[in-house]
């Protein structure tokens, strides 16, 4: 039993609860004081090196949730049991559900490191395609999903056979993919809040992505893990170092 259990189906929760979670998520973000103690980066140089203003950012991330939601939802709708009323209801137990989710990040992770690195390798796509995504040269949390709408859509196939793969329900799906979602804008966030728990958890983190937009052939692994990274040469270890006027900085480290 959910909480939209006869208000919504779970297809139609699995479309738009990540995309409300998004903005529930970096909208908290984006309404915090400036926290300059906990910043990777000085808001001037947020507000200088970027090339592109928040007002294109939200268009494009608006963009590529309307092709994520098209896609997801028919994904959905084509692998659901919504037509056999007693089969829909029936889930895996929640170890089942668990396991599935942890198949669906590696899986994930996978399809991210491979295409997000051929992206920065293919001078084409990078030009034309991932170019997009580093013209926020400082991260924040609203624009986390800030693609080119193709790669946005890839981005949505990966996703697409991470569910395939770990064979969880609909219903499992809106849990992970909020969650993918709420991991993806923290990534993004530029915060190294103290207790943060993906920062406790994952080593692929905020300051671990901020180096990829620092050193863009280095840290393609997103959003989970660092398993590829590692095993393939571009992971870069990173030390943070506190900035007198407050903040830290995350810099190439010197061991």
């Amino acid at each position: 039993m959910v909480f939209w259990e006869g208000y919504v189906s779970d297809e139609v929760m699995g479309t738009f609860a990540p995309i409300v979670v998004y903005w529930l998520y970096a909208g908290f973000f984006q309404l915090l004081p400036p926290l300059d103690n906990y910043r990777l980066h000085t808001k001037m140089e947020e507000d200088t090196k970027n090339l592109v203003p928040l007002s294109s950012v939200i268009k494009g991330v608006l963009l590529q949730q309307l092709v994520h939601a098209v896609v997801s939802y028919i994904l959905l709708l084509v692998t659901s049991e919504t037509n056999d009323p007693v089969r829909s209801k029936i889930q895996p137990s929640v170890f089942v559900q668990i396991f599935q989710m942890i198949v669906a990040m590696f899986v994930m992770d996978i399809w991210q490191y491979f295409m997000h690195r051929y992206m920065h390798t293919n001078k084409f796509l990078y030009r034309h395609i991932h170019s997009q995504h580093h013209k926020l040269v400082v991260p924040y949390a609203i624009g986390a999903f800030y693609n080119n709408p193709f790669e946005g859509l890839l981005d949505t196939v990966g996703g697409a056979i991470a569910f395939l793969v770990s064979g969880m329900t609909a219903r499992t799906a809106v849990t992970f993919f909020c969650f993918a979602v709420v991991k993806n804008v923290d990534d993004h966030c530029g915060l190294q809040l103290p207790g943060n728990p993906f920062h406790v958890f994952f080593e692929n983190n905020t300051a671990y992505h901020d180096i990829h937009h620092q050193f863009p052939r280095y840290n393609f692994s997103q959003p989970f893990f660092t398993i590829w990274d590692r095993l393939l040469g571009t992971h870069m270890p990173y030390d943070l170092v506190k900035r007198p006027e407050g903040g830290f900085v995350a810099t190439q480290s010197k061991d």
